[in-house]
């Protein structure tokens, strides 16, 4: 199979000082790689020789960050071993080329590792290397390649090998050909593997990997189990003492040779602790054998019993049991490379601890050491071990809440007591193991274990962070690593931790350090699922309240319009009664705070909104806020007027029938006893028009009647006139007596048919069909429907045009100016926000023509759409001002009669 084999390089067109060809023979983080000269010339070649002629299967290129060359052309060649020269020419074949990446995505801060399989033979490889990319960073026209790694098998294709021998004492022949494909190759030989690997360890995982395939082979499989475990806890030890190499190399370089020496010793004490812990020594040094039992025993079969490593004392296995492995005091200890049992049966993960409270009998008492941990809390608290130790991080994961509480106190008590002067690296990283820990014990089901957790994470954010003067990324960093577990205590089945965890982030969010970064309210004001359990959303909405109630919506708060609303509205369909009363409660005090721009986020305020009684709740609301009355309200108010009104007319009806009654009676009296003169006066008051039937019901009607009886004796002799009456009207008429009661009822008919009941202009060619054409052309009260073609009044067309019109359904109200909208025009009105907003009917009028407010009431209405200075849009008053202005007409003097005889009335009524 393909491996990784050596090469020298012996050639290069040119370098650059420190930048030596020779780099790419070795492979570690340190290594700088080569540099072609400043300004040289293009192509770049460089020549390598491997140590035999192989079959070559694979090469691997990391290019340099900013010196990157455009193209690269790979070439091999046989050769000859003692010329040089003869390695020019046509002694090379080419394989192909590979172009790199700019990498100016990445910041000219990543190396682009470029792999490439090939199958050919050699023995020499020539790369060559075409001009570079230009950047800010390569100033001299240079390009770098950090390392060169060739993977090849070592055998000549004349020489016919035979497959490594199998034994049958040993393995399986179907085993050996999966362990052992052709073309497998190992990850330990890729050229990502040595870059970001010390040495050393690099050295020791290639060793242990080999034993893991021969146990494999051997079918040892627990054996192989436990060194595949080992392999992986040392690559993640290596990449950190790579790091510790590269941090050393830089200090050396910078001449802190403080810091260097520092680096040296934590990196050896950070080796032998490893060491010590996965007992290398032993992992290296066994090798087991055993002999393979073809014939299955009937009984289960004990773990084989393996010789004892050369010792002066071998070891014996203990007579009623069966023998155990050397290795098997790796497998007991509580080390990252420990295998699970399996029985008894794994501990649940104890991230909701069941442990009893502090009043408990059945908690173990404090003296007593905490329990190991597994060995997935060792691999997922490594960090933490590193800064605290090993006691104390066990503490913490202990099943007993007493060694979990003390845990907390013990690094409260360090982290208070660290110096000023702690070097800032140090501090930053107690402070994001504490947070580990923090973040972990805030899940706690024991309410002290919670507690303490607390009072850490606040001693962190409002004490430690000021005192060794860390940034505003630490501060993000805990708030962002504990808010998702508070929010999530927040709904607790326990009430205690429930209060406890809602009252300290509200105190959070005021700290000096966190307010400033707006992260408590940023969380807390992001949208829930609403499968989420009712206490849960509960809470999450009462954070809110409470925190719009502290910080408000200013500009530095992190609480605006948007997303407040963004949380609060989802909040509305949740299936839960209380969390919808608590959401309308936000959604209220913000309407009170910014008023209409709660609005847009909200459904319009429509009759098909207003049907669901949520939505009729928070608009009706809306309008108390306003000062507006609500629609149940207006609606109340529409029938009770409705309801006088309909009074009205039939009191009208009854003074009427009343009226022909005493008429009928007159005539009586004039045949029978003498003439007698009965002078009517209508005048009338106050009428209107309904627009849903088209009918014209009467208003209140003042009825004057005046009668003057004949003197006796005289038969011819005249009426006398009425003792009270108008001024404009003209003088009675001399009738006889059997003609009055006709008189009166024609003067009734002459008042209603003449005048119109809008505008109230009197003329005398305002019969039944001389009304029509006036309210269809002329009346300034009135136009046409531009939908429907009916006649409305201009004072209700807005409710005609959402209620009434065959059209209705085109239109929306808008909830700013109260016009009818049509429903394609809505949203880019809604947007523009450029309407008057309409004031309560009680405070004015809004025009649907020129879109003003204008005076209230029914005047109001007349002033504006008949006066001098009325509505500019209404076209039909310029025609009744005209009117006016001319000479006084037959209709205009009826019109002033009119006045007068209401005048009368008023005065008689």
């Amino acid at each position: 199979m393909p491996s990784k084999v050596p090469f020298r390089v012996i050639q290069a067109s040119s370098q650059d000082d420190g930048f030596s060809a020779k780099e790419l023979e070795t492979h570690a983080p340190t290594v700088n790689g080569w540099v072609t000269s400043r300004f040289c010339l293009y192509p770049q070649e460089l020549v390598i020789k491997l140590k035999e002629r192989v079959r070559i299967r694979k090469l691997q290129l990391l290019s340099h960050q900013y010196l990157i060359a455009t193209k690269v052309e790979f070439f091999v060649g046989e050769g000859n071993r003692d010329s040089l020269g003869a390695l020019h020419g046509n002694n090379f074949s080419r394989l192909g080329y590979v172009s790199l990446s700019d990498n100016e995505k990445t910041g000219y801060r990543a190396r682009e590792l470029k792999s490439v399989h090939v199958d050919c033979y050699g023995q020499f490889i020539k790369i060559v290397l075409h001009k570079n990319y230009i950047n800010r960073f390569n100033l001299f026209n240079q390009v770098g390649l950090v390392a060169v790694n060739i993977l090849a098998e070592n055998k000549d294709p004349q020489v016919q090998e035979k497959p490594p021998p199998v034994s049958s004492e040993y393995t399986d022949p179907a085993t050996w050909g999966l362990i052992n494909r052709p073309d497998y190759i190992s990850p330990m030989d890729d050229l990502a593997f040595d870059m970001y690997q010390d040495p050393e360890v690099a050295q020791i995982i290639r060793k242990l990997d080999a034993k893991k395939a021969e146990a494999v082979r051997q079918e040892r499989y627990d054996h192989a189990k436990k060194l595949k475990q080992a392999i992986v806890d040392l690559q993640k030890v290596g990449e950190r003492l790579g790091k510790y190499e590269v941090e050393k190399r830089r200090a050396v370089e910078s001449e802190d040779y403080d810091l260097a020496k520092m680096k040296k010793v934590q990196m050896e004490e950070y080796r032998l602790k490893v060491y010590q812990q996965l007992e290398l020594h032993n992992l290296l040094d066994n090798k087991p054998t055993r002999p393979r039992n073809d014939p299955p025993p009937p009984q289960p079969r004990p773990p084989p019993r393996e010789p004892d490593p050369p010792a002066p004392q071998p070891r014996t296995p203990p007579p009623p049991a069966p023998a155990r492995p050397v290795a098997q005091s790796y497998e007991e200890r509580p080390l990252p490379a420990l295998r699970k049992q399996a029985a008894p049966p794994p501990e649940p993960e104890p991230d909701f601890y069941t442990a009893a409270e502090p009043d408990d009998a059945q908690t173990s008492p404090r003296e007593e050491e905490p329990e190991p941990m597994s060995e997935k809390n060792m691999r997922e608290a490594s960090a933490v071990i590193d800064v605290y130790g090993l006691p104390l991080v066990a503490g913490a994961y202990s099943k007993n809440w007493a060694h979990r509480e003390d845990a907390l106190l013990k690094v409260y008590k360090e982290m208070s007591e660290m110096p000023p002067e702690t070097p800032r690296d140090q501090c930053k990283s107690k402070l994001r193991a504490a947070i580990f820990l923090v973040q972990r014990s805030i899940k706690d089901k024991v309410f002290a274990v919670f507690s303490a957790s607390l009072k850490l994470l606040k001693m962190i954010l409002e004490d430690y962070i000021p005192q060794h003067k860390l940034g505003k990324a630490d501060v993000t960093y805990c708030v962002d690593k504990t808010m998702p577990n508070l929010l999530a205590k927040t709904g607790d089945s326990a009430a205690r931790q429930r209060v406890a965890a809602l009252n300290y982030i509200q105190d959070m969010a005021q700290y000096k350090e966190v307010k400033p970064t707006q992260l408590v309210p940023h969380h807390a004001t992001q949208p829930f699922k609403l499968t989420i359990p009712a206490r849960l959303a509960l809470s999450r909405v009462e954070l809110v309240e409470r925190l719009l109630k502290d910080l408000g919506l200013e500009k530095n708060s992190g609480l605006t319009v948007d997303n407040v609303m963004k949380f609060v509205v989802p909040a509305l369909d949740h299936t839960a009664g209380e969390v919808r009363d608590a959401a309308v409660r936000v959604i209220l005090d913000m309407y009170k705070a910014v008023g209409a721009p709660v609005r847009d986020h909200l459904p319009p305020d429509d009759a098909a909104t207003r049907k669901k009684p949520l939505y009729k709740n928070i608009f009706d609301s809306f309008d108390r806020i306003d000062g507006k009355p609500t629609e149940a309200e207006l609606k109340a108010q529409k029938q009770a007027a409705e309801k006088k009104k309909q009074e009205e007319i039939e009191q009208l009806q009854a003074q009427i029938a009343q009226l022909k009654d005493l008429q009928a009676n007159i005539g009586k009296e004039d045949e029978e006893g003498g003439p007698s003169k009965g002078q009517l006066d209508l005048s009338r008051q106050s009428t209107s028009l309904s627009n849903t039937n088209n009918k014209v019901p009467l208003g209140d009607i003042n009825i004057q009647i005046n009668v003057v009886q004949k003197e006796e004796g005289k038969d011819d002799q005249k009426s006398k006139p009425p003792t009270t009456h108008s001024k404009h009207r003209p003088p009675p008429r001399e009738k006889s007596t059997l003609n009055a009661p006709s008189e009166a009822g024609d003067d009734v008919s002459s008042l209603m048919e003449n005048m119109c009941i809008f505008c109230g202009e009197r003329n005398e060619a305002f019969t039944e069909e001389g009304l029509d054409l006036h309210y269809w052309k002329s009346c300034p009260m009135l136009r046409r429907c531009q939908h429907c073609k009916q006649v409305v009044e201009i004072a209700g067309l807005t409710e005609h045009l959402l209620t009434e019109c065959d059209q209705s359904d085109n239109f929306q109200q808008c909830s700013r100016c109260t016009e009818a909208i049509p429903k394609d025009e809505y949203e880019e009105h809604n947007r523009l926000k450029q309407c008057v907003v309409a004031k309560p009917e009680k405070v004015a009028n809004h025009c649907p023509l020129c879109h003003m407010n204008i005076p209230p009431g029914e005047e109001g209405w007349k002033t504006h759409l008949m006066g001098k200075d009325g509505c500019k849009n209404n076209p039909r008053r310029v025609q009744a001002l005209e009117k006016k202005g001319g000479r006084l007409g037959p209709g205009a003097k009826g019109k002033v009669a009119g006045k007068g005889r209401q005048q009368a009335g008023s005065r008689v009524g």
